[in-house]
């Protein structure tokens, strides 16, 4: 028999406006970024030819603006931030404004900017911004983000 899943990830009521969520650090490898290419056929030069990167403005290679914000939300989901009571990412805005550096180490850092009532019971609505932020402080990534959320109702 299999036993009911408990959520573990935050209620609706339990956002903070403007609290700092801050997830463990990964580092960004090699095969992180070969791996990411295989998955997603994306093998532009700037990601997989040495020879090409170094011709760019970034001296180097460097690892794909989307696999920053997939590992944004793998972070999130290691740390259980929505774990059963996100219900669904209703829109999404993204900006790399920096490079995301092969062998960097990364967290990411969720701050809810507001909270709305749901349209169905049981639901709000929390829209927030999600970094990606370098050993050095540096932001990859900014999305922002608006989830429907469980409520404890």
């Amino acid at each position: 028999m299999l036993e009911k899943h408990e959520p573990k990830g935050l209620y609706f009521e339990d956002y903070e406006i403007g609290k700092e969520y801050v997830t463990q650090n990964r580092t960004v490898t090699e095969s992180d970024v070969a791996r990411f290419a295989g998955l997603s056929g994306d093998f532009n030069p700037l990601h997989t030819d040495d020879e090409f990167g170094k011709t760019t403005i970034f001296g180097t290679r460097i690892a794909h603006g989307a696999l920053g914000l997939i590992m944004s939300q793998g972070l999130l989901h290691l740390m259980n931030f929505g774990d059963g009571t996100v219900i669904r990412t209703v829109e999404m805005t993204v900006k790399y404004p920096a490079p995301l550096r092969i062998g960097a180490t990364v967290r990411a850092i969720v701050i809810p900017e507001e909270k709305l009532p749901g349209t169905e019971p049981g639901t709000g609505i929390v829209k927030q911004k999600v970094l990606l932020v370098t050993q050095d402080d540096t932001v990859t990534m900014e999305s922002h983000q608006t989830v429907l959320v469980r409520t404890r109702g």
